[in-house]
């Protein structure tokens, strides 16, 4: 499973970094967790609102920062498809 956070490097991206590591490890699912802090990779992906949570290359949240909890049910539904 690859995620991404998307965003500037901003406190609120460094936060959701942290928890959606969190959440994988929850989880216990082997994450591959990337920063994206190029803003032209940024709008590629359609994003105009950081922080913003891609999971395999689907937007799952804009512009807020999701708790574990929130992320942990976005991994466990991905993973059940």
């Amino acid at each position: 499973m690859k995620i991404q956070i998307l965003g500037t490097g901003c406190p609120k991206c460094k936060l959701l970094y942290q928890n959606a590591k969190q959440a994988c490890e929850e989880v216990g699912v082997q994450c591959d967790i990337e920063k994206v802090e190029d803003i032209m990779r940024i709008t590629e992906a359609g994003v105009m609102m950081t922080p913003a949570l891609v999971i395999d290359r689907e937007v799952k949240s804009v512009g807020k920062v999701l708790s574990v909890a929130d992320i942990r049910d976005l991994i466990e539904m991905d993973l059940a498809k």
